[in-house]
C-alpha cells in the first residue's frame, strides 16, 4: 500500500482539533489494517510502535475491528509513559445506553485506561439509527454521560453512507468531531466535503478524514494516482487530520512523512485527479450504498 521511506527528525504537523483546545497530528494511525486482524500480535504491535515513535499522536480504533483494541491496550500496559502525548479513540456501535455503556466498559478495559480522549458513534447510516440513538434510552444518553463523568473527554459520530445522516447529527447533537470519508470520490460525488463538513466547520466541530486510500483500491500506478497523492488530497481538505490503516512499518513512516511535508494539492492537480475518477465515482464508492 505504501511504499518504504526514509525517516526524518521534523515533527507532524498538528492542527485544532475543532473548538475543544486540543491539538492533534495531521495524520493519524487508523484501527484496520494490520490492527484489524487476531492473533497478529507482533505485526501490530511493529506497526503501533513505529507510530509512537514517528510522532503520529492520535490512535483509532472500535469493538467491531478485531483485535484492534487488543492491540492497542498491549501497548499502553507497555508505555504509560506515552499517555500524554498520544489521543487515543474507540467507538461504540450501539444504539442504546446500555449497550453503549457496556461497550466503553469493554472497551476501557481492553485498552488498560481509565478513559480515552474521544469515543465515538460508530457507523450511522439511517433516519432509523438517529432515532434509536437520540430517542429516549438511546446511545446519546451514554455517550453525554460518559462525558460528564470523565470516562472521555470528547464525544463524536461517524458515518459514510449517507451526508444528510451525518449533518443532521452534527446541527442536533452536542458532539465535538465527525468521522467521515476524504477521498476523490467524494470531490466528484459530493455531499459529505462540501456539505457535511460546511456544517461542522460552522459550528466548530473537528473533522476526520477516512477511506483516503479506499482500503487500496484507489491505488492505480498506470494512472499516476500513487499514496502520496491520495494523501495530499485528504490533507487538502479542510479537515482536522486524516486517519489510515496500515500493515507494516514502512507504511506507517510515509503516512508519518506525509503528515510532516505534505502540501496542498493546487486546483489545477485537484481538478486533474478528480476527472480520473469522475467516469468511476459511483462504483468506486462501495462504502456508501446504494447511491
Amino acid at each position: 500500500m505504501l511504499d518504504g521511506v526514509a525517516m526524518s527528525t521534523t515533527q507532524i504537523k498538528t492542527l485544532p482539533f475543532g473548538k475543544t483546545g486540543r491539538n492533534v497530528t495531521a495524520v493519524g494511525l487508523g484501527g484496520e489494517g494490520v490492527l484489524r486482524t487476531c492473533g497478529e500480535e507482533a505485526r501490530a504491535a511493529a506497526v503501533i510502535e513505529e507510530a509512537a515513535a514517528s510522532g503520529i499522536g492520535y490512535f483509532d480504533t472500535a469493538p467491531a475491528y478485531s483485535g484492534s483494541e487488543g492491540y492497542y491496550g498491549a501497548f499502553w500496559r507497555s508505555h504509560p509513559e506515552r499517555r500524554g502525548r498520544i489521543f487515543q479513540t474507540s467507538k461504540s456501535a450501539a444504539r442504546t445506553a446500555g449497550g453503549a455503556r457496556a461497550d466503553l466498559d469493554r472497551t476501557l478495559g481492553t485498552l488498560g485506561l481509565d478513559h480515552i480522549d474521544l469515543w465515538q458513534i460508530h457507523d450511522v447510516r439511517t433516519r432509523q439509527d438517529l432515532r434509536e440513538i437520540e430517542g429516549p434510552g438511546g446511545a446519546l444518553e451514554a455517550f453525554t454521560e460518559a462525558k460528564e463523568v470523565g470516562r472521555t473527554e470528547l464525544i463524536g459520530v461517524t458515518g459514510h453512507h449517507d451526508p444528510s445522516i451525518i449533518t443532521y447529527a452534527v446541527e442536533n447533537w452536542p458532539v465535538d468531531s465527525i468521522l467521515i470519508p476524504a477521498n476523490p470520490l467524494e470531490g466528484v460525488i459530493g455531499g459529505f466535503l462540501d456539505g457535511t463538513l460546511a456544517a461542522a466547520k460552522e459550528r466548530g466541530i473537528a473533522v476526520i478524514g477516512m477511506k483516503v486510500l479506499g482500503g487500496s483500491h484507489y491505488l492505480n500506478p498506470k494512472a499516476g494516482i500513487g499514496p502520496e497523492l491520495l494523501l495530499r488530497y485528504a490533507l487538502t481538505q479542510d479537515v482536522s487530520l486524516i486517519i489510515v490503516g496500515c500493515s507494516t512499518s514502512e507504511e506507517v513512516r510515509l503516512l508519518a512523512q506525509m503528515g510532516r511535508e505534505a502540501e496542498p494539492l493546487s486546483s489545477e492537480e485537484e481538478e486533474k485527479l478528480l476527472a480520473l475518477f469522475r467516469p468511476y465515482a459511483r462504483r468506486l464508492a462501495f462504502y456508501r450504498g446504494v447511491l
